[in-house]
C-alpha cells in the first residue's frame, strides 16, 4: 500500500464517520419540538449522540445521564499500560457538551419504564423521555471465570475499563521482577475492542523487551484466531520472539479458574504461577439494559439497524458497545458512527419521517510499539435495518509493509482519536 493509498483510504473513513451531511442525509428542520431525549452514558456513544441531535435539532431538550464527572478513554489506553502514554491524556470533561446546551445530571440511571416513558435517578429525579439512548458500555461477567469475583481486580487488573485499572496495571509491571512472568488471559468472543487483547499484548512485550529483557509474556487465549491476526503474528515474530508466547484454545489457552491469592491460573492441564495477572473476564452489556428490557440471553442488545431502536423495546435505541451489531465489531469508531445514525433516525422519526438507509464504516488501528501501528477498516449497510459487509470493501494493512507504512497508521491512528474526541466532547 502507498502512502497516497492510505491517505485515500483516511479520507473515505473520514467521510464514512463524519457528519449527517457527510453521510448523505440533509439536516432536519424541526427547530420548534419541544421532543425530549435522555441518553444514558456518557462514553464515545453517548457523548456523540448528544452532540449530533443538538446539531441537528438545537431545540431538542437532551439530557445525558453519566455519574463519572470525566470520562476516561479507552483507545490508546493500552499505551499507558506500556509507560508509553500519561492517563492525563485519556481524559475529558463534559463541558464541551454542557456548551452546546445539553444537560449532564451526573448520577447513575436505576431503572426504566418504557411505558410510562421514564428513567429512574440514583439521585431520587425522574426523568420523561419521547426516545431513550442507552449507551452503556460493557459490564463484567462476575463468577463466569471460576475465582474472579468484583473484588478480584485489585489483585489480578482487568484494565478493561479505563482508568484506575490502567494505572495498576502499569504499575505492577514496572514493579515486577526482571526475569518474571506476565499471563494474559483472554475470553470467548464477544468482547469489547476484538483486536485490544493483541495490541495490549504487543505493547507489554515492547515493555519487557525495553526495560525488563528476561522476563516475558504468555497470553492464554480461549479463541482460535482473532482480529488483525496475521499482522500482529508477523510483528510478534519479528520483534517480540523471546518476549511473547500465545496460545490459543485448542493449545490449553483456555483458562478455567483463578486464584488471586497465589498469582495462578489454571487450564485443563496446566496451573501457571505469575508476577502479574491480566485478566480480561466474560463480558455483557451494561447493567441498566438489564433494567429496561433491552438484553436477551446472550447479555447483549439485538437492535434494528437504521435507527439503532431495540428489537426488543420500542422507544429505546442501544448504540456503541452493548449492541449486537455483528459484523460492526464493539469499538469506539463504531460506537461515534452508531451515535451519528441513531441520532439521525431519532430526528427523523420525531419529524414523522422513516429512518434512511445509509452506508456505516468502521476502522481500528492497533499499535505494536510506540511508533508503529496496523489497522483493519470494514464497510457495512443497515438496508432492512441489517446490518450486513460490503463485499470487496475494507481489509486490513498489508502484510511485510516498510516500517514508514506502519509510522504512518500510527500518525493516522493519532489523527483519529483527535478527532473523534474533539466531535464527541467538543
Amino acid at each position: 500500500m502507498t502512502s497516497s493509498e492510505l491517505m485515500n483510504r483516511r479520507r473515505a473513513l473520514a467521510l464514512l464517520g463524519g457528519s449527517a451531511t457527510a453521510l448523505g442525509i440533509a439536516p432536519i428542520s424541526m427547530a420548534q419540538t419541544s421532543a425530549r431525549v435522555v441518553i444514558v452514558g456518557g462514553g464515545f456513544g453517548g457523548a456523540s449522540a448528544a452532540m449530533t441531535l443538538k446539531t441537528l435539532l438545537p431545540n431538542l431538550s437532551v439530557t445525558l445521564v453519566e455519574p463519572n464527572p470525566i470520562f476516561t478513554a479507552c483507545p490508546f489506553s493500552n499505551l499507558v499500560i506500556a509507560g508509553l502514554r500519561d492517563l492525563s491524556e485519556q481524559q475529558f470533561t463534559y463541558d464541551g457538551l454542557k456548551s452546546a446546551g445539553i444537560e449532564i445530571a451526573q448520577t447513575t440511571a436505576e431503572t426504566v419504564d418504557p411505558y410510562k416513558k421514564t428513567v429512574t435517578l440514583s439521585s431520587g429525579s425522574i426523568l420523561s423521555y419521547d426516545r431513550l439512548i442507552l449507551s452503556p458500555g460493557i459490564d463484567f461477567r462476575w463468577g463466569a471465570l471460576e475465582g474472579y469475583t468484583e473484588d478480584t481486580p485489585a489483585m489480578l487488573p482487568h484494565a478493561w475499563k479505563a482508568g484506575d485499572q490502567t494505572l495498576l496495571l502499569r504499575d505492577q509491571l514496572q514493579a515486577m521482577p526482571e526475569n518474571g512472568l506476565v499471563v494474559m488471559t483472554v475470553p470467548a468472543a464477544p468482547f469489547r475492542c476484538p483486536p485490544g487483547p493483541y495490541e495490549r499484548a504487543s505493547l507489554i512485550a515492547n515493555f519487557l523487551k525495553t526495560y525488563k529483557p528476561q522476563a516475558k509474556l504468555l497470553v492464554l487465549d480461549s479463541n482460535e484466531r482473532f482480529s488483525k491476526m496475521p499482522l500482529f503474528q508477523e510483528a510478534w515474530a519479528a520483534e517480540y520472539p523471546d518476549h511473547l508466547e500465545w496460545r490459543a484454545a485448542s493449545n490449553d489457552g483456555r483458562v478455567s479458574r483463578v486464584d488471586a491469592s497465589r498469582k495462578t491460573v489454571f487450564t485443563d492441564f496446566e496451573d501457571i504461577q505469575a508476577d502479574v495477572i491480566n485478566v480480561i473476564p466474560p463480558q455483557k452489556a451494561g447493567k441498566i439494559a438489564d433494567a429496561a428490557g433491552v438484553s436477551d440471553a446472550t447479555g447483549w442488545c439485538p437492535i434494528n439497524a437504521l435507527a439503532f431502536e431495540s428489537s426488543l423495546v420500542s422507544g429505546i435505541h442501544v448504540i456503541g458497545d452493548a449492541t449486537i451489531a455483528t459484523p460492526m465489531p464493539k469499538s469506539a469508531f463504531s460506537a461515534n458512527l452508531q451515535a451519528k445514525i441513531c441520532a439521525i433516525g431519532i430526528a427523523q422519526i420525531l419529524s414523522d419521517r422513516a429512518p434512511s438507509t445509509t452506508t456505516l464504516a468502521n476502522t481500528c488501528y492497533s499499535f505494536i510499539d510506540d511508533d508503529h501501528a496496523i489497522s483493519v477498516v470494514g464497510v457495512y449497510t443497515n438496508l432492512d435495518g441489517k446490518l450486513a459487509s460490503v463485499e470487496g470493501a475494507g481489509g486490513i494493512s498489508p502484510m511485510s509493509a516498510d516500517t514508514d507504512i506502519r509510522a504512518q497508521e500510527a500518525e493516522q491512528a493519532r489523527s483519529w482519536f483527535t478527532t473523534i474526541t474533539r466531535e464527541a466532547f467538543g
